[in-house]
């Protein structure tokens, strides 16, 4: 009786102590701080450059990241295929600081220009 009256015991202590308690919680956007921002693109055709990348885009989200520190900006231009079987590619990478924001953006249309400029010497 001793044995059944001790597993109880233990059985039921161990119950009680695992039920876990609701936690609630809130974020706000107060708490929340990017530091870092990286965006990548990926282009088939100089018609896509053209359409999917536009400076004006990436001054807009500049605009709303106000406290970002590092920026990245990076396209990945597809080519033919190689002998091996790979598609070949082309990339261009651009980094910068939100201190400087108007130097980046110039960086930017460079990069945009030499995209597209890449795939009309490819035709």
């Amino acid at each position: 009786m001793k044995k059944l009256f001790t597993i109880f015991t233990l059985l039921l202590t161990t119950i009680s102590f695992s039920q876990s308690e609701d936690i609630e919680f809130e974020i706000t956007e107060g708490n929340l701080k990017v530091s870092d921002l990286s965006v990548s693109v990926t282009v088939d055709s100089a018609e896509e450059v053209e359409s999917t990348f536009k400076v004006k885009d990436i001054k807009e989200l500049l605009k709303e990241s106000v406290d970002v520190e590092n920026i990245s900006f990076e396209i990945i231009c597809n080519g033919d295929m190689m002998s091996n079987g790979e598609k070949s590619t082309l990339s261009y990478k651009v980094n910068g600081n939100s201190d400087d924001v108007n130097s980046f953006l110039k960086s930017i249309k460079k990069m945009r220009k030499a995209a597209i400029k890449y795939y009309k010497n490819k035709q």
